[in-house]
């Protein structure tokens, strides 16, 4: 393992972030089936962007059965794309407003624990007697629980195989040579189609963790040094330059500076695209929308030469209890159910993704056949996703997002966006 392999992997640990792996753990707690300990009737807001992620009226029912097992609790979903909730979920952080459940990414979490916006779960686990080494993860600052992991996703390549046929390209690319190869010819091809697309919104940058750094955990390097920012080291300017120079052929989709996540999986959807970057979470909704793509999934191409293990972009459906909520005990039993063993089998079953919960074991025979490609990528590799933790984590995003802008445009060499964005992250640290 490359020295930048390892740092990734030493920095998961140190965060509590995700081992994604399956476990035939044969004990585990389930959500109590009690009502609310008060008796009398509550309703919780759950804000989440999960339900348009996974299939028509799947998270509802879960939801059904868990009022069912509760009858003094209600849960409202409140449901939205990613960039919309956690627009929602920032104002209510702000605010003192915030749902009583809400669903987090792993970036969010130093930010709103700084707010004191999400209150310490593992008060509530140690309050409720809930044994935690059930948890594949838990997100911690400052020793305190503030996420729990509910179920987890790969980052892999994402192509669509009618395109990259037609542009005479016969194998999904693997290295970088051949993926600037491949978006070449797919460019080519005209009536406004592009080999890439890369969202780089500073409103929304988890294009910078997911669509760019990506590039350089694939070949085992790794944007820290002892836990500090090392921006300007050579697996870091490789991998920007590799994107600057993408950039300069042409091949990326017009738009990025305002582009988001949604808009890129709607771009793909739309077979405008011949291949993103993209969370297993969407293949049910690409499908969903667009039945005849033809498309398949791989690890994201490594730099030429490169022979060590991939590092696997990952994210995570969290999970969190606002601080503000009056119903923190009926929260904890709506997280509790979640993380219980058949319902998260259920959910990372439904979603296509890694379960939360060791004793869980997705059913691999009625889910898509690219759930088990995505857990042979992963086997291959290692999970990397280094902003997890990290204080105010989406602006460590913009900062960067910010000055790759300015070298895309051509306002600054490389080096000097990488120097810039280094001296403003080491203030933020």
């Amino acid at each position: 393992m490359s020295n930048g392999a390892r740092a990734v992997r030493g920095l998961l640990v140190a965060t509590g972030a995700v081992a994604l792996a399956f476990t035939t753990a044969c004990s585990g707690s389930s959500s109590s089936s009690s009502s609310s300990s008060t008796g009398d009737k509550v309703t919780l807001e759950f804000a989440q962007w999960w339900e348009p992620e996974l299939p028509d009226g799947a998270l509802q029912g879960i939801i059904d059965d868990f009022e069912e097992a509760n009858p003094n609790i209600t849960v409202n979903l409140l449901s939205g794309p990613y960039a919309s909730t956690k627009e929602q979920v920032v104002a209510g952080a702000a605010s003192g407003t915030m749902s009583d459940v809400v669903g987090l990414d792993g970036a969010w979490v130093s930010d709103f624990t700084e707010q004191n916006a999400i209150t310490d779960l593992s008060t509530l686990m140690e309050e409720y007697g809930y044994d935690d080494s059930q948890l594949v993860s838990q997100v911690a600052i400052d020793g305190q629980t503030r996420m729990i992991p509910v179920v987890n996703f790969v980052y892999p390549l994402f192509t669509n195989d009618d395109l990259l046929a037609e542009a005479g390209v016969s194998a999904v690319p693997s290295t970088r040579s051949e993926f600037l190869d491949a978006a070449e010819k797919i460019t080519a091809l005209g009536d406004s189609t592009s080999g890439w697309i890369l969202p780089l919104s500073l409103d929304a940058p988890n294009g910078v963790q997911n669509d760019v750094m990506s590039w350089v955990w694939a070949s085992g390097g790794s944007m820290l040094d002892d836990g500090q920012p090392d921006l300007t080291n050579e697996a870091v300017t490789s991998g920007t330059e590799y994107i600057k120079q993408l950039w300069d052929a042409g091949v990326i989709a017009q738009g990025s500076f305002t582009m988001k996540e949604q808009d890129k999986v709607e771009e793909f959807t739309n077979g405008r695209v011949g291949m993103m970057i993209d969370s297993l979470a969407h293949i049910n909704l690409i499908k969903e929308e667009n039945p005849d793509l033809n498309f398949s999934i791989s690890a994201i191409p490594a730099e030429d030469g490169y022979t060590g293990e991939r590092g696997i972009p990952y994210a995570s459906w969290g999970i969190g209890i606002a601080e503000n909520s009056e119903h923190k005990a009926e929260a904890w039993k709506l997280v509790e159910y979640l993380m219980s063993a058949d319902v998260n089998s259920e959910l990372s079953t439904l979603a296509n993704a890694f379960p939360g919960n060791t004793a869980s074991t997705p059913d691999f025979s009625d889910s898509d056949p690219m759930f088990e490609e995505a857990f042979a990528i992963y086997q291959e590799g290692y999970p990397a996703n280094e902003f997890v933790g990290l204080p105010v984590s989406e602006q460590l995003m913009r900062d960067y997002g910010e000055q790759l802008q300015l070298a895309l445009n051509g306002d600054e060499t490389v080096q000097e966006a990488l120097e810039n964005a280094q001296a403003k992250w080491v203030a933020e640290f």
